[in-house]
């Protein structure tokens, strides 16, 4: 009550004692402090014109706009048009600018020659593509917020000096570019030397660090369990195998794995089944729990071959159902069909052949006797390829 009086009795004075061309500016000032939850705030019709902005030139949603706009305003649009005019300057589509933006809306109120262009200007002149930089901005805006000479810099030259090549080093930050943010040192530096204590190759590692730069991200005492935990299992430290078999473990939870293992033995694999496939192949445990119901259901249940010969031959889970298995499968038909093959025809010899041995084997050997099959499965690969690129976006200029 009392506070409430006080603050009445401080409005009644700025109202009668302030000069009329400084009342409105000061009374704001005023009231934004006594009352900064208020609607009559400066802050109302500040938000309502970034809310607006952010729907209309940013294409955010209105809930994403409004949510945006309780961290970040601004009631000119010279600041966020010179931002918004920079990214499409730089080859950045509309979609991507809105991601940008909904990521990190901060980044309206940059200047662009000073903040962003440097960022940009250090991949250029290492090699990067503008495709490359693109993808590496979208994916983790806030590479544009770090300082270059304290983060991105350093951060760099970590990956050059170990990789021994800019090139590599973009390889990295373009498969996992919130790396970058990271303390390289706690993370990747210490986990690289456990590898290199368990007589790793430095060749291993580097693919490792290339191709899944993710699994060294991952405090040092939990990423030395996983390497004895690969290694009690049988692999090998001198081999591929070793570190293809971490990123393996590191690419998902335990709950996971176990669901995982769940899966195989609903077809009937045994433990010791699954050990051993994972041996041969250890990215057999690194697809969806989905993509491993639909191969094996598409070889035990329509092919109507063994479970446990899928077990023996973990590389059969692998291959793409719509890409290879389905457009093979197809001519299979065919030559089955004609009494030209017969049904017990090798998995491993229809499947996991090159696409030269397949074509030469199972499609130029019968143009006489079956002459559509060249067209039957140009289609299969067409269909799956169509379906391939309306999921793929574009954004090069």
């Amino acid at each position: 009550m009392m506070v409430g009086c006080l603050r009445k009795a401080l409005v009644l004075q700025v109202r009668f004692t302030l000069s009329a061309s400084s009342t409105r500016q000061s009374l704001r000032f005023l009231l934004h402090h006594l009352y900064p939850f208020s609607s009559i705030s400066t802050s109302g019709k500040s938000q309502s014109f970034t809310v607006s902005y952010l729907i209309d030139s940013c294409g955010l949603s209105h809930k994403d706009a409004l949510s945006a706009s309780k961290f970040f305003c601004f009631e000119t649009p010279d600041k966020p048009n010179s931002v918004l005019a920079f990214f499409d300057s730089h080859c950045f589509s509309k979609s991507q600018i809105s991601k940008i933006v909904k990521s990190l809306p901060r980044l309206l109120a940059s200047d662009p020659d000073k903040t962003l262009l440097p960022k940009l200007q250090f991949f250029y002149s290492k090699g990067a593509s503008r495709p490359d930089v693109t993808k590496i901005v979208v994916s983790t805006p806030g590479i544009l917020y770090r300082s270059l000479e304290n983060q991105i810099i350093p951060s760099f030259n970590f990956f050059k000096e170990f990789l021994q090549s800019d090139e590599m080093a973009i390889t990295v930050i373009k498969r996992f570019s919130r790396i970058l943010l990271f303390d390289l040192h706690t993370y990747v530096a210490s986990n690289i030397n456990a590898l290199q204590e368990f007589g790793v190759p430095k060749s291993n590692i580097a693919g490792l660090l290339m191709n899944r730069p993710m699994a060294f991200m991952v405090r040092p005492n939990l990423f030395r369990e996983n390497l004895e935990e690969v290694k009690k299992m049988g692999f090998n430290p001198s081999q591929m195998k070793f570190v293809i078999a971490i990123h393996a473990i590191r690419a998902m939870g335990k709950s996971t794995w176990e669901r995982k293992i769940d899966v195989y033995k609903r077809w009937g694999w045994s433990e010791e089944e699954i050990r051993l496939a994972f041996i041969k192949l250890p990215r057999c445990m690194t697809h969806s729990e989905d993509k491993i119901m639909a191969t094996m259901d598409f070889f035990v249940n329509k092919m109507g071959r063994e479970s446990s010969l899928i077990a023996r031959r973990p590389l059969l889970i692998s291959l793409s159902l719509e890409k290879r298995i389905i457009p093979r499968y197809s001519v299979i038909q065919v030559l089955l069909s004609k009494g030209l093959i017969k049904n017990d025809t090798s998995l491993v010899v229809l499947f996991e052949s090159t696409e030269k041995m397949f074509l030469r084997k199972f499609v130029n050997g019968y143009k006489k006797e079956a002459p559509q099959l060249m067209k039957l499965y140009q289609e299969k690969i067409n269909l799956s390829e169509k379906q391939d690129s309306l999921q793929e976006g574009s954004g090069d200029c």
